[in-house]
């Protein structure tokens, strides 16, 4: 079994050489810009010896995932591309035996020729002329076939002028890598502290070893294409960032860099660390929103959603999903997680955290007097604090601003967006508030 191993290998290496230029099997130098949208650019520099008599450069190992219209390829002057191949049909036993239908191989120390095989058994004509079945494994094959490669490869046909000893650059790009932003808020009192993580996850089919890696924040267009879906066991690597991760503006974007080479293994998440900020100025927001009153039926309860503001901060945060606890005694506490989309520096952050315990909302119309031309109601609002400390609570109203409405009230309100009432209402420690509004508008 070790003999045929040898022999195999030995015949592969021929037939992935003969005419074919030699390149590198490792890159000198490569570089990978991850995007948001599930995809990679990929960029490699390797070594390349070119003789006249070459008629192919084998790049073996590319990414099963790569996009092949998108390969660029530098070649120098003195070679000629005429055309570029994907051969993904990588060998196996069957297309082994397949390709050697009628050919002739050996079986243990004798020559045959394979007829047939469904598998585990063949057929051969041995030098008697006489039709034996043997195991498919006791096959000895002369050659690989051009066809078949041990890796998924670009292949490009070319016509070299003369002997080069050069380097050849490549980019491509690849599906199923993708990148988010994970973030995790400490609370401290009226302040918090800030730790963002870049999370790689490598579903492209290839390992990317020493790789210099950067990420793109923000979602460029694309042209429409299907998108193959595939499901893969997870695996998590996770390596902090020293020196930090630098960051960059461009045309639109955020482009972050990280500065130190980066193994990527196929089918792993990576974490790296990317943004720390301490002791940020936080204000914790209770919030409620109730129901349009001129359609109200008599009486509705309603949760108080919390939040934790954030001012601005001084750097722009890619979308992701910020998490948010505090410490209770010697235990961390999860708040709640909150989706963030792309957010430019210094503008504020909203984290909803989740439904209040201590907190509730209640309205319940008092009186209605709808005409063919009108709509008009009461609303009796009443608010409960039972926690032990004073809140602020804001009370949302869905209903429109418009010249033929009015609204009667003691309480002090504001218009949000328009169409949304707003009012900020003080709550003391296990204290209940009540308000009366009367709403009118033209149907």
């Amino acid at each position: 079994m070790k003999t045929i191993s040898l022999t195999l290998s030995a015949f592969i290496l021929l037939s992935s050489s003969l005419f074919s230029a030699s390149l590198s099997p490792k890159p000198s130098s490569s570089s990978l810009i991850v995007y948001n949208g599930g995809i990679g650019l990929v960029h490699e520099e390797r070594e390349l010896n070119l003789d006249r008599d070459d008629k192919q450069i084998i790049y073996e190992g590319v990414a099963s995932t790569i996009e092949t219209d998108s390969v660029n390829v530098a070649l120098p002057n003195s070679v000629t591309l005429y055309s570029q191949q994907y051969r993904f049909d990588k060998l196996t036993m069957s297309k082994l035996l397949d390709a050697h239908i009628n050919r002739k191989v050996k079986v243990g120390i004798n020559r045959a020729t394979l007829l047939s095989h469904n598998g585990e058994n063949a057929l051969v004509r041995d030098a008697s002329n006489e039709i034996v079945s043997v195991l498919s494994k006791d096959i000895i094959f002369q050659s690989i076939p051009d066809s078949l490669l041990t890796k998924p490869s670009l292949v490009w046909n070319i016509e070299a002028r003369k002997n080069l000893n050069t380097k050849m650059d490549i980019d491509y790009l690849i599906n199923s890598l993708s990148w988010k932003s994970d973030y995790i808020l400490n609370l401290n009192g009226d302040k918090a502290d800030l730790t963002g993580w870049i999370t790689i996850d490598n579903r492209s089919g290839k390992a990317y070893e020493g790789t210099n890696l950067y990420v793109l924040a923000g979602d460029i267009n694309r042209a429409q294409r299907a998108q193959p879906q595939q499901r893969y066991q997870k695996a998590m690597a996770m390596m902090e960032a020293a020196p930090d991760v630098s960051h960059q503006a461009h045309e639109g974007y955020h482009f972050y860099t990280i500065p130190f080479k980066v193994n990527l293994a196929n089918n792993e998440k990576t974490q790296i660390k990317f943004i720390t900020q301490d002791a940020i100025d936080i204000k914790r927001r209770y919030s409620s929103t109730t129901s349009n009153p001129l359609y109200l039926q008599s009486e509705q309860k309603h949760n108080v959603t919390q939040y934790i503001e954030i001012k601005k901060l001084d750097l722009a945060l890619p979308k992701g999903v910020v998490r948010t606890y505090s410490k209770l005694n010697s235990n961390n506490i999860l708040l709640g997680e909150s989706s963030l989309n792309h957010t430019p520096k210094d503008t504020p952050v909203n984290l909803a955290l989740g439904k209040n315990f201590d907190l509730k909302v209640k309205e319940t119309i008092e009186s209605r007097s709808d005409t063919k031309s009108y709509l008009e109601a009461t609303v009796l609002y009443t608010l409960k604090n039972s926690s032990d400390d004073k809140k602020t609570l804001e009370i949302l109203i869905p209903f429109n601003k418009n010249t033929t409405s009015t609204i009667e009230t003691s309480k002090a309100y504001t218009f949000k967006r328009g169409n949304t009432l707003s009012f900020e209402v003080v709550l003391d420690a296990k204290k209940t508030e009540t308000f009366r509004v009367k709403f009118r508008s033209k149907r």
